[in-house]
């Protein structure tokens, strides 16, 4: 399994201080070892109905200009990087949305590796795009344009996919999104679809059971899993041959949860990971986050990090590390714990 980390500090609009990308570079190269390593990053479409203090608020202003880190650092010391092109148009703009996917690989397609067309489109949540009209045509027409014109441009390596949040139960139900998804046919959408990004937070925003009891977050993981490969997946003609990227994980750390709590429900969300990867198709993992948006904040999303937001670590930090050692190492029976 490959694996990586969201290097930024920011989620929606918390976001304390910018980020030291001296810290952050450090930081990446000990946690990747030399080996291959995802480096996830997300510029957003807005359309021409949103505010620009909302767009500012996102701190989505400058996306094009630059990312987290300079340009040359995605394809440095064996980075790849994971690109979110987010659909959060006030009123739906697919004609704007398509426009965008050219301007967007236009500036970054020569340092992707993976491109990701819509984030959680089946998750209704503000900020995200399940929320945003339209969201449906944007993926299911985006993604085999985005192919289209990456192919255009030469750049055949780079994969095309999607996420969601799973599952269903955890949002409310979202039968009429798969529902869409299947009513079309395998060549008009799944043909296109290089793998399927998970977002898994399954102690984040809810209460979950003691740790070693059922509803865990263990078992929550596990369930999570298999109901995307088992239920979900194929209702959307998505084959079994087709990877599952864990595309956003992570556990917050801020009161009334603790950094050990952190750690435990990291190390536990891993092995359960860990030990589904081969008969589920599980290719690649990503971290969110590496640094807290806000440290201080009462909000489950402001203390994501396995470093705080002045980038003291935490002991989730040495966890995650070990893992990424471990699987380099070929150590295919290592669970975390």
């Amino acid at each position: 399994m490959k694996f990586g980390i969201y290097p930024g500090g920011r989620v929606g609009t918390l976001c304390s201080r910018p980020p030291d990308p001296v810290a952050t570079s450090d930081l990446v190269e000990m946690l990747a070892d030399g080996r291959p390593f995802v480096i996830r990053e997300y510029v957003h479409f807005f359309g021409d109905a949103t505010a620009p203090e909302v767009v500012t608020s996102l701190g989505a202003d400058r996306e094009l200009a630059q990312l987290t880190m300079p340009d040359e650092w995605y394809v440095q010391g064996r980075r790849e990087l994971d690109l979110v092109v987010s659909y959060l148009p006030a009123v739906a703009d697919v004609p704007g949305w398509l426009a965008f996917l050219d301007t967007v690989i236009e500036r970054y397609g020569h340092l992707t590796r993976f491109l990701q067309v819509t984030l959680e489109p089946n998750s209704p949540t503000p900020l995200i795009d399940g929320s945003a009209p339209g969201v449906v045509e944007a993926l299911t027409l985006g993604l085999p344009y985005a192919r289209a014109a990456l192919d255009r441009r030469g750049l055949h390596d780079v994969r095309v996919g999607f996420s969601v949040a799973e599952p269903a139960e955890w949002l409310g139900g979202d039968d009429e999104f798969w529902r869409r998804l299947s009513a079309l046919p395998y060549q008009d959408f799944a043909a296109h679809v290089d793998y399927v990004g998970l977002g898994l937070y399954p102690d984040a925003f809810s209460p979950v059971a003691p740790r070693g009891t059922p509803g865990d977050t263990a078992s929550l993981t596990t369930h999570a899993l298999h109901h995307l490969r088992s239920r979900s997946l194929p209702r959307a003609h998505i084959p079994p041959g087709v990877p599952i990227h864990i595309a956003e994980n992570g556990s917050p750390s801020g009161a009334p949860r603790t950094e050990q709590a952190q750690c435990d429900s990291l190390s536990d969300m891993l092995g359960a990971i860990l030990a589904a990867a081969e008969s589920l198709n599980i290719a690649q993992y990503e971290l969110f986050g590496l640094r807290d948006a806000d440290s201080d904040s009462t909000q489950p999303t402001g203390t994501l990090g396995i470093v705080t937001d002045t980038y003291r670590p935490k002991p989730a930090l040495a966890v995650y590390r070990d893992v990424v050692r471990a699987a380099g190492e070929g150590s295919a029976g290592y669970r975390p714990g």
